[in-house]
């Protein structure tokens, strides 16, 4: 059994542990709010640009793979913006806790980023195999998680064009998470302040 393919399977349960620690041990302050949200908007942002370019097709748990090699919008700086989005999502939230900060969030970067490196791997592997040297090409332009900041050229007019509609309708129940999650620290704050 490949560990890989179950932390594809199960990648949206993962954060659950993490946001029950969280908060447990929540002390958030006013600061802790308003960086933290800012860190967390930004992850946001860089999901929903992403996420607009590629469409719902990221919310499937069954194989990993896709039916095209994205190399545009976010995908043209660094080659996984969504899980780059997540991972500032997590830390965003984490500092918004104010939780045994900083080993909280350290912790957690930590996990989350090798949880998708071994998702990449997965993903990379299918990409390789089914776009073989054009997916070389871009993975030896793009990094995996950090951005560059020189844009991928895909020398094509063919790529998906993004949809800011359609990847809100693909974002609506994220943001409605972060929306409780954001009040919820709120609430946390005014009552233990």
């Amino acid at each position: 059994m490949d560990i890989r393919l179950k932390l594809f399977r199960y990648r949206s349960y993962t954060p659950l542990p993490f946001l029950l620690v969280m908060f447990v041990f929540a002390h958030p302050t006013l600061q802790s709010l308003l960086i933290g949200f800012l860190i967390m908007l930004t992850g946001e942002s860089v999901r929903l640009w992403g996420v607009s370019i590629v469409g719902s097709e990221t919310r499937t748990t069954g194989a990993a793979g896709g039916t095209n090699l994205i190399t545009t919008g976010p995908f043209a700086y660094v080659r996984n913006p969504l899980y780059l989005g997540n991972m500032m999502l997590y830390f965003g939230i984490g500092v918004m806790s104010n939780a045994l900060f900083p080993w909280f969030v350290v912790a957690g970067i930590v996990l989350f980023f090798i949880q998708y490196y071994l998702i990449v791997t997965t993903e990379e592997e299918y990409l390789a195999k089914t776009f073989g040297l054009a997916f070389e090409d871009y993975a030896r332009h793009v990094r995996r998680f950090l951005p560059g900041l020189r844009k991928y050229d895909t020398h094509s007019n063919s790529q998906t064009k993004g949809n800011f509609q359609r990847g809100l309708r693909s974002e609506k129940r994220t943001l409605q998470a972060l929306f409780l999650l954001s009040l919820a620290l709120i609430v946390l704050w005014q009552v233990r302040s």
